[in-house]
């Protein structure tokens, strides 16, 4: 499991001030025999009692590194996987 985004805990605030519910910090997905890991996993209330809540997940990049395309193609590559 990697260490924390700079930028998670604010990215956390802004989720939850927008009214997401943090399920899991990580969320970790098994594939292929294979652990992954997600920087959240969230649920949004439910706004009406015939409407299920949604669930997503979010993955934090925050390009802060020496070069942006390697910044960039990290990103890229954790999210096709």
């Amino acid at each position: 499991m990697s260490a924390k985004n700079l930028y998670h805990d604010t990215v956390v605030a802004a989720l939850t001030a927008d009214g997401w519910t943090v399920t899991e910090d990580p969320l970790a997905l098994a594939y292929g025999g294979h652990n992954l890991y997600v920087d959240l996993g969230l649920v949004e209330p439910t706004i009406a009692a015939t409407q299920a809540g949604r669930e997503i997940a979010v993955e934090i990049q925050s390009f802060v590194g020496k070069s942006v395309i390697n910044d960039l193609h990290r990103a890229v590559g954790q999210c096709l996987v």
